[in-house]
């Protein structure tokens, strides 16, 4: 027995704090009646999940009449493939609120188990999510200024680097300059990881301390499931929000091209044998959706928690839920 066990039982948040969230999930859903947007459920527990190399999944085995052998299963990371699936159905705009997982240490603004709101809309694109995504975070934060800048923007009003056309070693002798510990697991050719390096390490802590920045028209290597546009050079149809240095959401205007989709699904799972982490299956059923027929849309997830926090002015995540992984 540790000598906190007496008290462990506890929940880690204050009744204040607990009222805000139930407040803050009230305002979200009458947000979405108001704009006649489908709240929606879909399984946290799926036969297939995320292929991307750079999350860790929590895995289970169901035994169930189906499969007395056992079969493998994943806690999701996002209700993102289920959702899409709902839309290439027909349902029509839809948002859900519900608990996502992700197996990475806890942190400040991390649990492993957290609550996320998901949300599409069928004839939107990023930017008129944008829009959408401000009306709501602007209402719950009383904060009526916003800022957009374009990804390479960002990168050269802050640490004057072009992240689409200067060099890896470029962006290495940056990160150098600037004093940053390069004994991170990184390649001389991995672009993308040089460029979060320097975004986790420059730029990020010092975004939007003023007002909620939007991020936009990300290098096409980091479209994840956004549609890539033919400028030059191509970019993908993605954002993130920002605000006192805290990623509140992330969202795409949604790819549409099945095979496409399977070739970047193909690219993740042979990076994760290359770098020995454990395989995830591709979702077939997302792929057969994507077949069938996927509405022009755009699709966000924005961070509860995070939000919660911002709201209630605390600054650790186990200060905003009932329960943390710790007490779990």
């Amino acid at each position: 027995m540790n000598e906190n066990s007496e008290t462990d039982w506890c929940p880690t948040v204050s009744l204040p704090t607990l009222q805000s969230r139930a407040q803050l999930l009230a305002t979200i859903r009458s947000f979405f009646a108001q704009r006649h947007v489908m709240e929606v459920e879909t399984p946290l527990l799926s036969a297939a999940a995320s292929t991307d190399p750079h999350l860790t999944i929590f895995k289970t085995n169901y035994l169930g009449p189906s499969a007395p052998q056992g079969q493998s299963h994943y806690l999701t990371t996002s209700p993102e493939f289920a959702m899409k699936r709902l839309l290439a159905a027909g349902s029509g705009a839809i948002y859900q609120i519900c608990k996502a997982f992700r197996n990475e240490e806890s942190g400040q603004h991390h649990n492993p188990e957290f609550t996320l709101l998901e949300w599409y809309r069928p004839g939107f694109d990023h930017r008129q999510l944008m829009d959408e995504v401000e009306s709501l975070v602007g209402q719950l934060l009383n904060i009526k200024s916003f800022e957009r800048l374009s990804y390479q923007t960002l990168f050269k009003q802050n640490i004057d680097i072009n992240p689409f056309t200067d060099s890896v070693c470029s962006l290495r002798h940056c990160a150098e300059t600037h004093g940053i510990n390069l004994s991170y697991d990184l390649s001389a050719d991995d672009r993308d990881g040089w460029l979060t390096l320097l975004m986790t390490h420059l730029i990020e802590p010092e975004l939007g301390q003023k007002m909620p920045v939007f991020i936009y028209d990300y290098p096409a290597s980091q479209a994840m499931l956004a549609r890539i546009r033919n400028d030059n050079p191509p970019v993908a149809e993605r954002f993130e929000l920002y605000y006192k240095g805290v990623e509140l959401a992330n969202g795409f205007h949604e790819l549409a091209d099945a095979n496409e989709q399977a070739r970047r699904f193909s690219i993740d799972i042979e990076s994760r044998k290359k770098a020995g982490l454990p395989v995830i299956p591709m979702d077939e059923n997302l792929i057969s959706a994507l077949h069938a027929g996927f509405p022009d849309c755009a699709g966000v997830a924005l961070g509860i928690d995070r939000l919660l926090m911002l709201i209630t002015k605390e600054n650790h995540i186990s200060d905003v839920i009932a329960f943390p992984i710790s007490r779990a």
